[in-house]
């Protein structure tokens, strides 16, 4: 036991809040599980269990892989990636996947050796923040004009978007947030991220208007997200509208205390009450305090991944670590925004917490390489330490 504690390098406080997450999502996720088969979904409670902890157990084994690989390989890894990725986005958008109304919903692809689904959306989320973090880390400090981002930078960033786009709207948006928040932090010039925020609306106008104009000849969920947008506004009596009053009402009966483990009777008429609506029957048998203590451990990583990104010793690895560290928390928020009604329905995940493979490979991918920039920071100062500076001194920069 001791030498795995042993080779386990970086923030040990990560490492506690990814498995204190993982730990707890047992609860939940077993709870809520009882409901799938009244929902089209084979198998037993049990099953839906075993196969969380085999997901969860890959993701933290991708976690430690990961979190070994000095984090200066990701810079040539995701110039590697981006072309994968784009192809796999060209593969999943082209494979025809529609519902009865005509809507493309392809958003994963299914992995012929192990017959598993994965969703190549968060593969591409994760590669794209780490590419954007090294080309702002490789311009830092220069002088550029805007046409020179244009073909390294935005190039890549708008085909992954576009390919995103058709089939997921939520995702789009947040991968865009998060690409013009790391921009802007690293340094990039205001007046060129308005222009790209200029053109990323009218090309989102220009797509709805084509969407509209052709629905059969692009097969698309523009329909699906409007009418979330005005059922949020209008409350209108929709499936969406049924999901979130369900959720209002299992919050509200969860009280201060909550109903306790497994009680929770709304989780057997609220579809996706163990993925997207999780929060809610979190609170609603866990109550207030458990609903608490979920947003502090969040609020905790965020603390977490701004110390580590403060103490990288390069300008990539600062910007690495805010790049795919503050997607994780964002998308927390908006899941439990959803839940609440102060978001429309958006489809996104509790990270760690919710059931789905995908989610929970990408977030451990992520939180993997935070972890391999706060171990490159450690070993630094091991080094120096062996190199013989005085401690006194290692320790007050520490604290």
């Amino acid at each position: 036991m001791r030498n795995i504690f042993s080779q386990i390098k970086g923030d040990r406080a990560i490492w506690a809040i990814a498995t204190l997450l993982a730990i707890f999502s047992f609860l939940p996720v077993y709870s809520a599980a009882s409901n799938l088969t009244d929902y089209g979904e084979s198998g037993s409670t049990i099953s839906f269990f075993v196969k969380h902890f085999m997901h969860l157990s890959l993701g933290f084994a991708i976690m430690f892989a990961v979190h070994k690989i000095p984090y200066k390989y990701f810079k040539g890894l995701s110039i590697i990636l981006i072309p994968v990725v784009l192809v796999l986005l060209l593969i999943t958008i082209l494979q025809g996947s529609t519902n009865s109304a005509g809507t493309n919903t392809s958003r994963w692809i299914n992995i012929p050796v192990v017959n598993m689904s994965f969703q190549t959306s968060t593969l591409a989320a994760v590669v794209l923040m780490v590419y954007v973090a090294r080309y702002l880390s490789k311009i830092r400090d220069k002088s550029i004009s805007f046409k020179d981002t244009i073909l390294p930078l935005w190039i890549p960033v708008f085909f992954i978007l576009i390919l995103i786009l058709p089939a997921n709207f939520s995702t789009t948006a947040i991968i865009f947030t998060m690409v013009m928040m790391l921009t802007f932090i690293g340094g990039y010039p205001v007046k060129y991220l308005l222009v790209i925020i200029g053109t990323g609306i009218m090309s989102l106008i220009l797509f709805v208007l084509v969407a509209k104009a052709f629905p059969e000849a692009m097969p698309n969920r523009v329909d699906t997200w409007m009418s979330r947008v005005e059922n949020f506004s209008n409350a209108e009596d929709t499936e969406e509208d049924y999901q979130i009053e369900r959720s209002k009402t299992a919050i509200a009966s969860g009280g201060v205390f909550g109903l306790g483990p497994g009680k929770s009777p709304t989780k057997y008429i609220l579809p996706q009450s163990s993925s997207d609506f999780i929060f809610a029957i979190i609170i609603e048998e866990y109550g207030l305090i458990g609903g608490l203590l979920l947003l502090i451990l969040y609020s905790w990583l965020l603390f977490r991944i701004v110390i580590v990104s403060q103490k990288s010793d390069t300008v990539f690895g600062k910007l690495l670590v805010l790049g795919v560290g503050l997607p994780i928390v964002f998308q927390a928020l908006i899941n439990m925004a959803v839940a609440v009604e102060l978001f429309p329905v958006t489809g996104q995940t509790l990270p760690l917490i919710s059931s789905g493979g995908t989610s929970i490979w990408m977030t451990c991918l992520a939180i993997g390489i935070i972890l391999s920039v706060s171990a490159k920071r450690q070993e630094i100062k091991a080094k120096e330490i062996f190199e013989g500076d005085n401690p006194l001194d290692i320790l007050s920069e520490t604290i």
